[in-house]
């Protein structure tokens, strides 16, 4: 029986290997701030059996088939994490999402809002080819902020978003309608 605030979503595992995989996720109070519980799944990755249990729960968790996506796009950082294993297993291509000033131009850029200010990413301008499928990793869904401005990225670039695909997922926070009404899967949900 698993005894933490973190629950189960669309991981189709063993309870077992559940078990160990909420294990493995870090939580952190008042970090970065009071109020706050840090998240932390970079534990899963140190842990051999948690990590392949996070690629598989992964892949049979795509929110759209393999075939509907041509391409991976990984927010920065974590989702460059595990968006490149993921291609790799799909047999995809990967593509950075990254914070401003990281790429070299040519880019595209989309900003959004924090709750403490605003934040820039960047996609390079050839980074996806127009028409393309896009898939978007991340590791953690809350406000949808980089979500958004990752969709307006593969947007831009002529292509569109196929659905997202996040380790976790914050509860009692309204995710973005357009997040919602596309296809999205989460691994693991826990209470903001």
């Amino acid at each position: 029986m698993m005894n933490s605030d973190i629950q189960i979503k669309d991981l189709n595992v063993s309870e077992q290997e559940a078990q160990h995989f909420i294990n493995c996720i870090g939580s952190t109070p008042g970090f970065p701030k009071e109020g706050i519980i840090f998240r932390d799944f970079m534990p899963v990755l140190a842990d051999a059996q948690a990590l392949q249990t996070l690629m598989r729960g992964l892949e049979e968790a795509l929110p759209v088939p393999a075939d509907e996506f041509d391409v991976i796009a990984g927010l920065e950082s974590r989702g460059f994490l595990i968006g490149v294993p993921l291609a790799l297993r799909l047999g995809k291509g990967f593509v950075a999402i990254r914070k401003a000033g990281k790429l070299p131009p040519p880019t595209l850029s989309a900003s959004y809002e924090l709750e403490y200010g605003t934040a820039t990413i960047e996609i390079e301008q050839q980074a996806i080819t127009p028409g393309s499928r896009v898939l978007v990793v991340d590791d953690l869904i809350a406000t949808g902020g980089t979500a958004q401005a990752a969709q307006q990225l593969i947007e831009a670039s002529g292509a569109s978003v196929a659905g997202f695909s996040f380790v976790m997922e914050l509860t009692g926070i309204d995710i973005p309608d357009t997040i919602k009404q596309s296809h999205y899967s989460s691994l693991v949900t826990m209470p903001a």
